[in-house]
């Protein structure tokens, strides 16, 4: 199958075609964060999010390629990564501004988002609870929710993850989370 079949398949929500392309570049794609002071965690959770934006862009109908598929992928999860190196960059900056946080502020951010965590839907209550709280890998989380593979799992989990993000935006102001 040439990359243009392939890629039009992904174009009609073929998931299986994903697949494919998830499982042909991932090596690539996770040796890049690696390779750039990040871990195989960070790396597997940059490319997750880089093939969804892939996934999401070409399902819209509004993607035109104008290099190979691996080559527009690579380009997303070395923007993913240069964004995740500034946010933790700025973060560490900030603990040494202002110190070790206290107790108190991460009790109070820890109950600002269950909050908003039993607002969400009950899959998406189950998903994030799932994943982050017990540690389940995508497969069990897919299996467990009846879900049909793992890239359906990792998709339910970010658009989860972005609800319960504008959610935490739209309800507190950031002066709820610094003082």
């Amino acid at each position: 199958m040439t990359e243009q079949e392939l890629f039009a398949r992904i174009c009609r929500g073929d998931e299986e075609a994903l697949d494919l392309i998830y499982r042909k570049y991932y090596r690539m794609m996770v040796r890049m964060v690696v390779t750039n002071s990040g871990t195989e965690q960070e790396a597997k959770d940059i490319y997750q999010e880089a093939i969804v934006v892939f996934w999401q862009k070409a399902i819209s109908g509004n993607l035109v390629l104008t290099s190979k598929m691996s080559t527009y992928i690579y380009s997303i999860c070395q923007n993913l990564w240069r964004k995740e190196l500034d946010r933790k960059s700025r973060h560490t900056s900030e603990q040494k501004e202002t110190g070790e946080l206290v107790t108190k502020d991460k009790e109070e951010r820890a109950r600002i988002i269950r909050n908003c965590i039993e607002q969400l839907d009950e899959t998406c209550r189950k998903v994030l609870g799932y994943y982050y709280f017990d540690g389940m890998s995508m497969q069990e989380i897919a299996t467990r929710l009846g879900f049909a593979n793992t890239d359906t799992a990792k998709t339910k989990k970010y658009k989860c993850k972005k609800k319960l993000s504008e959610l935490v935006k739209t309800l507190y102001s950031e002066h709820d989370f610094l003082d």
